[in-house]
């Protein structure tokens, strides 16, 4: 016999992490395994928005909007070191087109014939005039732009005279994942990493689980309910589960970006349409980068490796050249990266317009419950989990209300724009960060910086030097504190710094991190 949890959860990405942070807060045990890294798959390999979404506005999904834009305000509250402002630019191009068969075309050709589909100014303004805050001001409201001579508009082409300016939120995809995970597992959570669920079955009135490790270990869990947040595995899972042949079988979507040397010297991103209303976002990426995404390709299959093709980056780079001055080449990509989510297809005839709302299948007839999660949005993952356990808190006889939207992520228990007083007192306080530093520490950590800072007094108190700042006693933190195994966890999930590390900086951090688990 296992070991007995009342909830394990399949699958590490934000919306698994997300529901094991909930379950543990209503006083539930939980066990969640993930086969790679926490926030490895689609999760960590965003287009790092929280945002309220400008597409329902084309699409006329007002209440969508509101539900997101509430969401992304209580994750600026929740998170405001992992998820903070940004302001976003769409510049004007007089002979974009609204995307075709949006309810918002077929509204503009009744109601403008003559544009050929083409958006006046005044309606784009007025509609982005729906994107404004709700409730307590967190984000300023949508302004209008003179882009002639200006810091928004001079890495544009001359072109490009006039737009608007809005507000969201820019999210650290892979660090929002873990820091669930942090606090799920600080309210009890069992959190497993690199663990395989080799069978999921039902035995009488519980779940029988087994879990495989990386030298083929394996360990049992009996629970009494099963969640399926395996991502684009969801359907084979759930098919193995339930002992059929697949019959769940969601489309599965592969989303690619490139990072670029900066395209821009300010801190505001740009929203970027085509004269087909799609769109491509460039922000602010790292210290010295801008993120170029997303695409929407149908991806064949989920054991399929998530990587982009040549035609899916030429395409992204061939977009954002025709608004900028200087044109972007695949020679100056530095980094890219893929992620495949399941996206259920049975509204869309393609896999740009498939729907990201979740789908929450519940499977509770035949025996112990089993709920399955497909699609879903990264702004919306918070109340996804607390509606997937407001579907399960029927199989358990006690269970707490829901919580999780007002109670601080670890290291977020700041005030609303307490970031930057936050970098000026550690850098005053421990003088040898310097402001970077600093400031890069408490976009990572929060108020948890101190505790990782702990008693040092200078640079060599923070042991060995990797590069690019970061340093042996910060390494051993993500290692004991965050779940991270490797260098590719510290550098590319943990933080963005593999972008500013040099080969033999990697190879030493490999070595220390191989070594310090083998000491463990």
């Amino acid at each position: 016999m296992g070991e007995s949890v009342d909830l394990f959860i399949i699958g590490g990405g934000i919306n698994g992490c997300g529901i094991a942070r909930d379950a543990a807060g209503r006083g539930l045990s939980v066990a969640l395994a993930e086969m790679g890294d926490l926030g490895s798959g689609a999760s960590g390999n965003t287009t790092k928005l929280v945002h309220g979404g400008l597409r329902y506005i084309e699409r006329l999904q007002f209440r969508r909007l509101r539900e997101a834009m509430a969401e992304r305000d209580i994750l600026l509250r929740m998170a405001p070191h992992a998820v903070r402002p940004l302001r976003v630019v769409l510049p004007y191009d007089p002979d974009l087109r609204l995307e075709a068969d949006t309810p918002a075309a077929r509204l503009l050709s009744v109601l403008l014939p003559w544009s050929g589909g083409r958006r006046p100014a005044w309606a784009i303004s007025l509609a982005l005039s729906l994107y404004g805050p709700r409730g307590p001001k967190l984000l300023p409201p949508k302004a209008d732009l003179d882009l002639r001579g200006t810091a928004e508009g001079l890495p544009l082409q001359e072109r490009f005279a006039q737009g608007w300016e809005v507000s969201d939120a820019v999210v650290d995809d892979a660090r929002l994942v873990m820091l669930n995970a942090r606090d799920a597992a600080q309210r009890g959570a069992r959190i497993l990493t690199r663990r395989l669920v080799t069978s999921a079955r039902r035995d009488g009135d519980h779940w029988a689980v087994v879990v495989e490790d990386l030298q083929g270990k394996q360990s049992e869990y009996i629970a009494r309910a099963l969640v399926n947040a395996a991502g684009p595995w969801a359907g084979k899972v759930q098919a193995s589960a339930e002992g059929v042949v697949e019959t769940v079988a969601p489309g599965l979507v592969r989303g690619s970006h490139a990072v670029v040397p900066a395209l821009f010297g300010h801190d505001k991103g740009y929203y970027l349409q085509a004269k087909d209303g799609r769109y491509i976002f460039a922000l602010p990426f790292g210290r010295n980068h801008t993120l170029i995404g997303t695409t929407y390709v149908a991806h064949p299959d989920a054991d399929a490796p998530a990587v982009g093709t040549k035609n899916e980056q030429g395409y992204m780079l061939e977009f954002v050249s025709r608004y900028f001055r200087r044109p972007v080449r695949a020679e100056d990509v530095v980094w890219s990266f893929t992620g495949v989510r399941s996206a259920p297809l049975d509204d869309a005839d393609s896999a740009t317009r498939a729907d990201r709302n979740c789908v929450l299948d519940m499977d509770d007839i035949d025996g112990p419950p089993m709920l399955s999660l497909y699609s879903g949005r990264l702004t919306m993952y918070r109340k996804q989990a607390e509606e997937a356990m407001d579907l399960l808190a029927p199989h358990f006889e006690t269970i707490l209300p829901a919580w999780t939207g007002t109670v601080p992520l670890p290291g977020g228990d700041m005030a609303a724009g307490g970031l930057g007083p936050l970098a000026v007192r550690l850098a005053t306080d421990y003088g040898f960060l310097g402001r970077e530093w600093a400031q890069r520490l408490v976009q990572a950590y929060g108020t948890e910086a101190r505790h990782m800072l702990g008693d040092a007094r200078s640079a060599e108190d923070m042991g060995r030097d990797f590069g690019a700042t970061l340093t042996e006693r910060e390494v051993v933190w993500m290692i004991e504190k965050e779940f991270a195994q490797t260098a590719e966890d510290v550098l590319w999930r943990r933080s963005k710094l593999g972008l500013e590390l040099e080969k033999h900086q990697v190879a030493a951090l490999e070595a220390f991190i191989a070594d310090h688990l083998r000491a463990d």
